[in-house]
């Protein structure tokens, strides 16, 4: 089939999923991308390197990022223009420990403006990197606060107002890892880059000339090259019995099932917000964009295997080719050493999470999810669509109403999911969460507490990372205000407009 005959194949099957959904939003240029996937794994996989950081008098530990224009090969031979955080593309990972006081200095030296955003970070609003504070071209943007969560595996990324998925998609993400000194040991491999190993997995297209194309299913884009750290065909060298991948879906649109290619078994230890309660075996781990999971791997020695993704289990959606429900390829290669450290086991129980309980919440909410709407409306920054008091816990119950793929990721908290149509959640996603994919035509309620932070005046952002919907206007504000209190006006930008 013709790529001409493959696109109005996809936008026939397209037109009749937004019938069917009630999806009316504009998709752009609609494709599929096949996967082109390496000969080979010979390229070894670059760790990102650890942020220095200082320490400040008044003990703050104070980090520094650039947001600068570079350019990046791909494809072998060819040069691609890209963004990145001190370097060409991605960034250094940021690593505080809970208790510390942490101030980020963050230079734009891009043309345009852009933000840094701390995903999944517990934060004062003022600090959160939304679409309401922008960093101006040659302007420094320095937020502070006091990290007070558990250990985790977060990240940070651009969230200007419809513009994310651009400044994503051409390389700004980065790593935020939180220790915890006071937790207990429970046998995880902890030497970073060595058994203890970040991993962001990213998908671009990419033309024979080194373009960054932006052809558009309706999920956004579907890149054919995928890379891991920012390689494609990397190989990972494995010197002990364990090892342990944190792996992070920085794409726009895909998601990822990950598993390996012999089918083995390994360990789920953390999902978004930290540990899980118990380890648990599995063969696939399902990540939305903006989601993350820790796994820990059993390798044998000299052997060679590889992550896979496998096709995405997306639900009862129409035409999933286009979403990328067929798609399976190769992500990297772990590669055993002749000889391997022995490694401790993982212990049974990992931690004893928050209690978050659904007959504790005061206030329960509703957010329907469709098109590029959240309840009937799309963002605009200058309308607060939920106010939410300090030291509240809330249900919030959303639901899925098109037959496309969605997520929802909540800015400064981690949630727990109750209940997906009145039935447990299945046991990685019993932890804590602040991104989930929500099915079609199914309801998560999703219950979540807001402590310490109060400010009428900021608001944080609830919104779906699939990053093209949230650019066209799949995103709400809410504030979190003192007992009692109003939200304020929020200055904004007009009525609001989205990109698309």
């Amino acid at each position: 089939m013709s790529r001409a005959a493959g696109a109005r194949r996809v936008a026939a099957a397209l037109a009749a999923a937004v019938v069917l959904s009630g999806t009316l939003a504009a998709c752009g240029s609609v494709s599929v991308s096949s996967v082109d996937e390496p000969a080979d794994f010979d390229t070894p996989m670059p760790v990102p390197p650890l942020a220095p950081s200082a320490v400040a008098p008044d003990g703050t530990r104070v980090f520094s990022l650039t947001a600068q224009e570079g350019t990046t090969q791909f494809l072998d031979g060819v040069d691609t223009p890209t963004w990145g955080f001190d370097g060409d593309l991605l960034g250094p990972t940021l690593r505080a420990s809970r208790g510390e006081q942490v101030a980020v200095q963050v230079r734009n030296e891009l043309p345009e403006p852009t933000s840094v955003h701390w995903h999944g970070m517990h934060l004062p609003a003022a600090m959160d990197g939304g679409p309401h504070q922008e960093v101006e071209p040659g302007a420094t943007w320095r937020p502070t606060w006091r990290v007070d969560q558990p250990a985790a595996t977060l990240w940070y990324h651009p969230h200007p107002h419809g513009r994310t998925e651009e400044h994503v998609y051409k390389g700004l993400a980065g790593f935020f890892l939180l220790d915890d000194p006071d937790a207990p040991d429970v046998g995880l491999p902890q030497e970073y880059g060595v058994d203890d190993v970040p991993v962001v997995v990213q998908d671009r297209d990419v033309a024979a000339d080194g373009t960054l194309t932006t052809e558009r299913a309706e999920v956004g884009i579907l890149g054919s090259v995928v890379t891991a750290n920012g390689v494609r065909g990397a190989h990972v060298p494995v010197t002990t019995e364990h090892v342990r991948l944190r792996l992070l879906n920085g794409s726009t649109a895909r998601t990822y099932a990950f598993g390996f290619a012999d089918d083995r078994t390994f360990t789920q230890v953390a999902s978004d917000g930290g540990l899980l309660e118990a380890p648990v075996p599995t063969t696939r781990v399902q990540l939305s964009p903006g989601e993350r999971a820790e796994v820990v791997v059993a390798m044998a020695p000299g052997e060679r295997v590889r992550l896979r993704s496998f096709r995405p289990d997306l639900g009862r959606i129409a035409a999933g080719f286009a979403a990328g429900a067929n798609d399976e390829f190769d992500v990297l290669e772990l590669r055993a050493a002749a000889t391997l450290e022995p490694s401790p086991e993982v212990a049974g129980a990992l931690t004893a999470l928050e209690p978050l309980r659904a007959e504790d919440a005061t206030v329960t909410r509703t957010f329907t999810v469709s098109g590029r709407e959240i309840n009937g409306r799309r963002m605009a920054m200058d309308r607060i669509d939920a106010t939410v008091e300090r030291g509240a816990t809330e249900v919030w119950e959303v639901r899925n109403l098109d037959l496309v793929p969605h997520n929802l990721h909540v800015h400064d908290v981690q949630f727990r999911v109750a209940d997906i149509d009145g039935e447990a959640p299945p046991p990685p996603l019993a932890g804590a969460k602040d991104t989930v994919y929500l099915e079609p035509q199914r309801t998560y309620r999703l219950v979540m507490r807001f402590d310490d932070y109060a400010d009428p005046d900021t608001p944080y952002m609830v919104h779906c990372h699939l990053l093209l919907h949230e650019d066209e206007g799949l995103m709400a504000q809410f504030v979190v205000v003192e007992p009692g209190d109003e939200a304020a006006r929020v200055p904004g930008s007009g009525a609001g407009h989205h990109h698309g």
